[in-house]
């Protein structure tokens, strides 16, 4: 037996909201049968509507963007990662120079990271430099790109370039020996003293007391072939010249040597017969030098004696890199020889009136004042001055010759 059916819907469950009765025309339905039939679509979407709100509303802490991932790079030649941070324990991965690796903890004195590979592991705070570091070293490397380099040279022992020149200054990049390098500016600076040790003095021969001089060591902002940049030590890179010129240093370091031509000789012992003509730039075993080179030199190609010889020599002044080499004719000449390109190069020396140089106490870098321009060229092995007619030379400056101290024990 049917129960009678009130005209007035039931309430509905509480966890619906209260149907809409206008909205059950869905089902072609209106007045009181509208309360016997729901339409499933809207309670479905009714149902969903709610349940979206309050799961936004209890989840929206969870929403939050995640903080941007921390990098830092590795700037050991090679070491590697491990699984925990005590004497004893087992190696995840190996790492290697200019490797980058996420940032997963901070430890006392270590880091918790991971490699691009997911290989994971702790390692020492003092192999690996920040992400500030690293865009440092970009930045120093895009800033000098375009740098011209004032001589090639090669690296004599592993070493790290460092940011600024200094021996505590930041480092990252690790050189092989044997290494190129393009030099591209030199800074001197106060060597750093011994700790503990106390300053030498001396007392001449009228028994007055002196201290020596500070000792000076030299840097180079040098760029690799693959474009990264940074400063090192001069005593660890070589300037790139052939084995053939080193008899004719006669006690000094090459600072440049630069290619000025090539001439063909079949009876070298050399397997390629194309000789190079060398520019070269040299000066004393002495760091923190006012002045980059105090000689230059060209060695031309000896065909009959098949060896270098001196065609030109210019000394006792202080010069400053770069060196111009280039081809070019002779503005102030009026044979034929002079119309023609030839080898011409050009260096600046320190005019007498521009005095004394220092480099400066926080950058090393060596200013010079006003300088003079001396050109040449090479016309065939000769080299001539490229200069007005009548023009005279200035008075250059010219180098504080070294005191060589008395042998001992020798007689008066």
């Amino acid at each position: 037996m049917l129960e009678n059916v009130p005209d007035t819907p039931p309430s509905p469950p509480k966890f619906f909201p209260r149907p809409n009765f206008a909205r059950f025309r869905c089902l072609g339905l209106s007045g009181p049968d509208a309360g016997h039939h729901f339409c499933g679509h809207d309670l479905v979407a009714s149902f969903m509507a709610t349940w979206l709100c309050v799961a936004m509303m209890s989840g929206c802490g969870r929403l939050r963007s995640r903080p941007d991932a921390e990098y830092v790079y590795v700037t050991a030649k090679q070491t590697f990662l491990r699984d925990r941070v005590a004497a004893v324990s087992n190696r995840t991965a190996t790492v290697e120079n200019g490797q980058r690796l996420q940032l997963l903890e901070h430890g006392r004195h270590f880091f918790r990271v991971q490699t691009e590979k997911g290989e994971q592991g702790w390692i020492r705070e003092d192999q690996v430099a920040t992400q500030q570091v690293f865009d440092q070293f970009k930045s120093l490397a895009a800033t000098h790109q375009g740098d011209t380099a004032v001589a090639s040279a090669v690296v004599q022992d592993e070493v790290n370039l460092h940011l600024r020149p200094g021996r505590t200054t930041e480092t990252f990049y690790r050189l092989a020996e044997g290494d190129k390098l393009q030099l591209l500016e030199r800074a001197t600076l106060p060597k750093p003293a011994t700790a503990g040790a106390a300053p030498i003095k001396s007392v001449d021969a009228h028994g007055v007391e002196s201290t020596p001089p500070i000792a000076m060591e030299d840097w180079w902002l040098a760029r690799d072939a693959r474009g990264r940049a940074g400063w090192l030590l001069s005593h660890y890179v070589e300037v790139d010249v052939p084995d053939s010129l080193t008899p004719y240093a006669e006690g000094q370091r090459f600072v440049g040597a630069y290619v000025l031509t090539t001439v063909h000789d079949d009876g070298a012992k050399q397997d390629n017969k194309d000789i190079p003509i060398y520019l070269t730039a040299m000066a004393p075993y002495t760091a923190g030098l006012p002045y980059d080179f105090d000689q230059v030199r060209v060695f031309t190609w000896n065909l009959k004696m098949h060896r270098y010889e001196t065609a030109y020599r210019d000394k006792d002044f202080e010069g400053y890199l770069p060196v111009s080499v280039k081809m070019a004719m002779d503005p102030y000449g009026k044979s034929a020889t002079a119309q023609t390109p030839l080898p011409t190069f050009s260096y600046k020396v320190l005019a007498a009136d521009a005095g004394p140089v220092s480099p400066d106490p926080a950058t090393g870098m060596v200013t010079p004042g006003r300088t003079i321009e001396k050109t040449y060229r090479l016309e065939g092995n000769l080299v001539r001055r490229v200069a007005p007619p009548g023009s005279k030379d200035e008075p250059e400056t010219h180098p504080v010759a070294e005191v060589k101290k008395a042998s001992k024990g020798k007689k008066k």
